[in-house]
């Protein structure tokens, strides 16, 4: 049975408007959309290629930006499974500056696809480590502020997020110190030295 090309539209409209306005080339070919329809909608620029198989309606483009739009083509790209993490999530919970240019994401163990444009760490995430966002997911507070305490590399930047993460009631010292604890030594002392600078 043939589809009414505005059923099919609405039924991607719908998809992509729940991630920033963008879209798969395997949902537009689960809402009808041949892959030779695509190609017209391509080049008719209907539709703006972002990446291999990634597109984003052209009307999405004339929104004022939020900030981390870009961070839903990463999803889509890696099929839902990288998280944004250590850095990036930092700064998705306004807890530290934004560095567009470096995307940290967490990706399983056998994740095998690879970017220039990414910095990728390799973990088992747990469901509770998980924020929802619209068309992505981020590590939570507690998971970023450890994981950046496991790096060990800027403890200034996280005296600072820990601070600003207790003062909005993000995490509590308690919750901290034992999910630091599971990550390792490195993790806790980062830590145990941001809550004393916090104190």
């Amino acid at each position: 049975m043939l589809r009414d090309r505005t059923d099919t539209r609405a039924e991607l409209w719908r998809t992509a408007s729940t991630q920033c306005g963008y879209f798969t080339a395997a949902q537009a070919r689960d809402a009808g959309y041949s892959y030779q329809a695509q190609r017209y909608h391509v080049q008719h620029g209907n539709w703006t290629p972002v990446d291999r198989a990634i597109y984003r309606f052209r009307e999405f483009a004339d929104l004022p930006a939020q900030g981390d739009e870009h961070l839903v083509r990463w999803s889509l790209w890696s099929k839902g499974r990288a998280v944004v993490s250590h850095a990036t999530a930092l700064a998705a919970h306004g807890l530290g500056p934004a560095t567009p240019s470096q995307i940290h994401m967490t990706v399983p163990r056998n994740f095998r696809q690879q970017s220039d444009a990414l910095i990728l760490h390799r973990a088992e995430l747990a469901e509770e480590d998980l924020d929802e966002r619209r068309g992505y997911r981020v590590t939570t507070p507690l998971r970023t502020l450890v994981e950046i305490a496991a790096e060990g590399e800027d403890q200034g930047g996280l005296d600072a997020a820990v601070t600003a993460a207790l003062d909005r009631g993000l995490v509590t010292q308690r919750r901290l110190l034992s999910a630091a604890q599971k990550l390792g030594a490195r993790a806790e002392l980062g830590v145990e030295r941001a809550l004393s600078a916090a104190s």
